[in-house]
C-alpha cells in the first residue's frame, strides 16, 4: 500500500457511518482502493445496529413485470385491435416458450447448482411479466373493441346526435379553455349504458366523455343521469370510446346510493363553512382537504402553478400519507401495539378515502402514499420499492387506460422517489437534524426530483423557487390536511366543535397562499424550458446533478478524502512511467519532454546553443555589390 493511503481512509473514516449505504460512496471504493478499508469498517458497524440502521438490498424482481404490463397497457390505447391481438399472441407464444425452456433446465444436471438458482429466478421472473403483460393487453384488446367496432363504433363515427342513458364515473373536472360566450365548461367521465343512435337501441356499457355546461358541476359518481348531445371520435391516446358534446343538462334517472352521495354532501357542507374564513383561505383550504377548487382564486390558483404548488390543490399521496401517519402516532401514542395501531390507521384511511370520494383517482393516491409513508418510516428502499411495483401491475391489470394518464405517472415517480431518494437524503443530513425534519425536507426534494421531467413535459418552463416554496410550505399543509380532515365531519354534526380547526386550518392555509404569491412574484420565478425530449433529459441531467452536488455538500470530509485519494492514485500512476504516444520516457531535469516519433526529425532537438565557439558566416561589406 503507498504511503499516506493509511492518512486518507482515515480521514473519511469518520463519515462512511452515513455514505457506506450510498452508490457514491460505492463507487468510490471500487475506484479508490484507498477508502476500502473505512467502508468495511464502516459496513461491520452498520450491521452491528450502533450507527444507521442495516438497509435491505433494493429488490428489482418485480421492476420487469411492472415495465412490461406498463408498456402493455400504453400499447392497448395507441395501437388498433388487430395490431394489439398480435401484440398478446406473441405474449403468451414467450410465455409458453418459456415455459418449455424452464422445464428442459430444470430436468438438466449438467449446471451447477448456484448458476441453476438464478437461472430459475430470472426465468420465473420474466415468465411471470409476459403473463402479466398479456393480461394487461388482454384487457385493453376488450376495451378497444368497444372503441374500434361494434354498434358503438359505427354511432361515434357517423357523428350521430344520440340518446344516451349513463352512469357517471368520477368526479367532474373544469376545462381550460371556456365554451360559447365565455361559459365553463366541464368534462366528466361516464359509462354508457343505453345509446339511441338513428332510432336503433343500442345496449352495452361504453366509456364515455361527457362535456357539458355548468349544469354538469354538480354530478355525482355513481348517479344515472340522461341526456342528449352529438357523438364524435375520441383524441388519439383516449381509452373512451367516445366523447358526447352534452346538448342538455344531466336529468336524474337513479339517485346515487348514500354512500356515494355523501361525500359530495360533506364537500359541499365543509366549502360552504369555509367562506366565512375569507381571503385566500376562503377557496384554498377545501382544495386542500377535499379537492374542491371551485371556489379558489384564478390569481391564486396562476401563482401555485408558477411554483410547482398545484399538487396541494387535490387529494393526492401527499394527504393519504399525512392522513395515515397521524393515525399512526395518535395510536402508537396510546401503545397500541403494531399490528392493531396499523390496522386502526388503516380503518381510518379507508374512512378518509369515502369521505373525500372514493374515485380513482383518490384510490391511486391512498394506496401510493401509504407505499411511501412506510417505506421512508421503515427506511427499507428494497421493500417499498417491491409494493410500489405491485401497486402499479394491479392498477394496470385493473385499469390499462391509467398507462397513458399523466397524473398516474406523476403519483408513480413521486412515490419511487420518496421510496428510492428519500431514506438515503434522510442518512445524508447531519445527526443533528430531527428526524421529521430531515423528513420534511427530504419527501419534497425526492419528489420534486423525480416528477421534474415529466413536468417539462406537461408545461415547458423551469420553476425556479419551486422546491424552496414546497419546502417553506411543508410545516403549514400539515396542520391543514389534519385539522381540515378533522372538521369535514364535524361541520354536519357539530359545527360549533368545528370553528376551532377550522380557523387554525384556515390560518395555515393562508400562510400557504401567502408563499406561493411571495414565490411567484419573484423575478425570474418561471424560466423558459426546451419542450420535448430534449426539455425532459436535460430535466434528468439537472435533477442527477443535484443530487450529486447535494452529496458533495453534506460531505465535505468524504469529498476531501476523494480528492485526496485520487491525487495519490495520479501521482502513483504517473510514476509508474507507463508508455504513452507523444510522452517521453525518459525523466531529465525533473520534466517531460513532448517527442513525436512518427516524424524524421532528430528526437533531441532543440537543444541548447553550445558553449564552444561556431564559424562565422562571411557577410559582404556595406555597399559591395
Amino acid at each position: 500500500m503507498p504511503a499516506g493511503t493509511e492518512v486518507h481512509s482515515a480521514g473519511v473514516r469518520g463519515i462512511v457511518p452515513r455514505t457506506a449505504g450510498g452508490l457514491p460512496a460505492l463507487l468510490a471504493a471500487r475506484l479508490f482502493p484507498a477508502l476500502a478499508d473505512s467502508t468495511q469498517a464502516a459496513a461491520k458497524h452498520a450491521a452491528s445496529g450502533i450507527g444507521d440502521r442495516p438497509r435491505r438490498r433494493t429488490d428489482l424482481r418485480l421492476a420487469l413485470p411492472a415495465l412490461l404490463a406498463w408498456a402493455a397497457a400504453v400499447a392497448g390505447v395507441w395501437l388498433p385491435l388487430p395490431v394489439l391481438g398480435v401484440v398478446v399472441v406473441g405474449l403468451l407464444g414467450s410465455a409458453a416458450a418459456l415455459l418449455v425452456v424452464f422445464h428442459r433446465r430444470r430436468r438438466s444436471r449438467r449446471r451447477r447448482a448456484g448458476d441453476g438458482r438464478v437461472a430459475r429466478s430470472f426465468l420465473t421472473t420474466l415468465l411471470i411479466a409476459l403473463g402479466l403483460a398479456a393480461a394487461v393487453a388482454s384487457h385493453s384488446a376488450i376495451a378497444a373493441s368497444q372503441k374500434h367496432d361494434g354498434a358503438v363504433a359505427e354511432a361515434v363515427s357517423s357523428r350521430s346526435a344520440v340518446v344516451v342513458e349513463a352512469e357517471i364515473a368520477g368526479p367532474p373536472r373544469q376545462l381550460k379553455s371556456p365554451g360559447r360566450a365565455g361559459a365553463d365548461r366541464w368534462a366528466v367521465p361516464a359509462t354508457a349504458l343505453t345509446i339511441i343512435a338513428k332510432g336503433d337501441l343500442i345496449r352495452g356499457e361504453a366509456e364515455l366523455l361527457i362535456m357539458g355546461g355548468a349544469d354538469w358541476q354538480h354530478a355525482v359518481p355513481g348517479q344515472r343521469i340522461r341526456t342528449t348531445g352529438k357523438l364524435r371520435p375520441a383524441e388519439d391516446g383516449q381509452a373512451q370510446a367516445g366523447v358526447l358534446s352534452a346538448s342538455t343538462g344531466p336529468a336524474t334517472a337513479v339517485a346515487p346510493s348514500g354512500w356515494q352521495e355523501g361525500p359530495a354532501a360533506l364537500r359541499g357542507g365543509f366549502a360552504a363553512a369555509a367562506e366565512w374564513i375569507g381571503g385566500d383561505a376562503r377557496g384554498l383550504l377545501p382544495g386542500m382537504v377535499t379537492g374542491d377548487t371551485s371556489l379558489l382564486d384564478e390569481e391564486l390558483e396562476s401563482a401555485m402553478k408558477t411554483v410547482g404548488m398545484t399538487h396541494l390543490t387535490g387529494v393526492s399521496g401527499a394527504n393519504c400519507s399525512l392522513i395515515l401517519g397521524a393515525l399512526l402516532l395518535a395510536a402508537r401514542s396510546v401503545r397500541l401495539p403494531r399490528a392493531p395501531a396499523a390496522g386502526a390507521a388503516l380503518a381510518g384511511l379507508v374512512l378518509f378515502v369515502l369521505m373525500v370520494g372514493p374515485d380513482a383517482s383518490v384510490l391511486r393516491a391512498a394506496l401510493m402514499g401509504a407505499i411511501g409513508l412506510a417505506s421512508l418510516s421503515g427506511g427499507r428502499a428494497g421493500r417499498g420499492l417491491s409494493f410500489l411495483c405491485l401497486a402499479v401491475i394491479g392498477l394496470l391489470v385493473a385499469d390499462p387506460a391509467l398507462g397513458t394518464s399523466f397524473s398516474f405517472l406523476l403519483s408513480v415517480l413521486a412515490t419511487l422517489g420518496i421510496v428510492m431518494a428519500g431514506p438515503p437524503i434522510m442518512d445524508w443530513l447531519p445527526q443533528l437534524v430531527p428526524r421529521w425534519l430531515a423528513a420534511a425536507l427530504a419527501v419534497p426534494l425526492s419528489a420534486q426530483l423525480f416528477c421534474g421531467p415529466v413536468i417539462v413535459l406537461l408545461q415547458p418552463q423551469f420553476s425556479s423557487f419551486a422546491l424552496l416554496a414546497n419546502m417553506v410550505a411543508t410545516p403549514l399543509v400539515a396542520p391543514v390536511t389534519i385539522l381540515g380532515t378533522a372538521a369535514v365531519p364535524l361541520v354536519p354534526l357539530a359545527p360549533w366543535a368545528a370553528a376551532v380547526p377550522m380557523a387554525v386550518a384556515g390560518v395555515c392555509a393562508a400562510g400557504v397562499a401567502g408563499v406561493a404569491r411571495f414565490f411567484a412574484a419573484l423575478p425570474g420565478a418561471a424560466l423558459p424550458w426546451p419542450e420535448g425530449p430534449f426539455g425532459a433529459a436535460t430535466m434528468v441531467s439537472l435533477s442527477a446533478c443535484t443530487l450529486l452536488l447535494l452529496w458533495l455538500v453534506l460531505h465535505p470530509r468524504a469529498v476531501s478524502g476523494l480528492v485526496l485519494a485520487a491525487h495519490r492514485k495520479t501521482i502513483n500512476f504517473l510514476d509508474r512511467g507507463l508508455p504513452f504516444p507523444g510522452l517521453d520516457q525518459h525523466r531529465r531535469r525533473g520534466r517531460l519532454r513532448g517527442i513525436n516519433p512518427i516524424s524524421g526529425r532528430n528526437q533531441e532537438w532543440p537543444l541548447r546553443k553550445k558553449h564552444a565557439p561556431s564559424r562565422r558566416r562571411q557577410r559582404r561589406p556595406p555597399g559591395v555589390m
